[in-house]
């Protein structure tokens, strides 16, 4: 019994696209893709040379397009601040003076204990400061 050469080249993108599964790396399923335009090739009657040559420009074409957009789009999103890293950077209402000591602000609707930046600066009440940092349950205000 033969096999046909479009079924080889379907048991080569399954081949290929087990490594995917198991290491998520893209770049075996652009291979295996890569394997099923080889078998189209073969189904349709097309020699050894048409099939490889195919299955590599395919692979190619699609590493040298897909891999950079998703490189760009992995890496380009900002992270959601949550907790703390959310109050850096807000402005905050100061309550009692602070200044290189401490003080207290109105941050996010809450009461908090904060110090100046500048120890040789001073914000008394009713100024608008902002929070540069939280440093433990302190925000350091400027």
């Amino acid at each position: 019994m033969e096999i046909d050469a479009w079924v080889w080249w379907l048991i080569g993108a399954v081949g290929l696209g087990i490594p995917l599964v198991l290491t998520a790396m893209p770049e075996f399923g652009m291979l295996s893709a890569g394997a099923v335009a080889g078998a189209v090739v073969a189904a349709l009657g097309g020699g050894v040379v048409a099939q490889v040559l195919v299955f590599a420009a395919v692979s190619v074409a699609l590493i040298a397009v897909v891999r950079p957009i998703a490189a760009r789009n992995r890496g380009g999103r900002p992270g959601l601040a949550t907790g703390i890293d959310a109050l850096k950077g807000r402005q905050a209402l100061v309550v009692e003076r602070v200044d290189g000591r401490g003080g207290r602000i109105k941050l996010a609707g809450e009461i908090w204990s904060a110090r100046a930046l500048d120890s040789d600066t001073a914000f008394e009440p009713g100024q608008q400061v902002d929070v540069v940092e939280i440093d433990g349950a302190t925000a350091v205000v400027m």
